[in-house]
């Protein structure tokens, strides 16, 4: 009999992870899947849009070096909501699974989409700010790993 069948958090945050593995970037890889009703509606990676160049193609990465990432680089949340917007999917009312915690530029385009949950791994550069910047905005959050705190409001 089996018995080793992840949980549906598991099973999301496996597929994020598979999702970040695309990411094009040097400095991170962020992987988001957004899920409603136990439904994968859209996936996104960090990288660069279609047709750009990626830091993987330029060799180098600007906020390594101490600077601002490239103003073309996305991350995986925003090209996650891109995706399904391209395709017609409403994303309102839905979890987004991510590795890290969004950055506060992403918590404003996750509440704008409806997105009603946010679940992650890891907190994005060891930050409370995104999380907390959620919950002010009715966001529920919840970490997943081991960083492990939760908000909603």
């Amino acid at each position: 009999m089996k018995t080793n069948r992840p949980t549906l958090d598991q099973y999301f945050m496996q597929i994020t992870a598979v999702v970040a593995s695309r990411s094009t970037c040097l400095h991170r890889d962020q992987g988001a899947v957004i899920v409603k009703n136990g439904r994968i509606l859209s996936t996104g990676y960090n990288g660069s849009p279609p047709g750009q160049p990626h830091c993987i193609d330029l060799g180098s990465c600007q906020k390594e070096k101490g600077l601002e990432c490239r103003a073309e680089g996305l991350h995986g949340e925003s090209n996650a909501i891109a995706s399904a917007a391209k395709m017609g999917v409403s994303v309102d009312g839905a979890t987004i699974y991510c590795v890290y915690s969004p950055c506060e530029a992403c918590c404003n385009l996750l509440k704008s989409a409806g997105i009603a949950e946010v679940r992650y791994a890891e907190l994005y550069d060891g930050c409370l700010e995104g999380p907390l910047y959620l919950g002010t905005l009715g966001i529920k959050v919840v970490c997943l790993g081991t960083n492990k705190h939760s908000r909603s409001n």
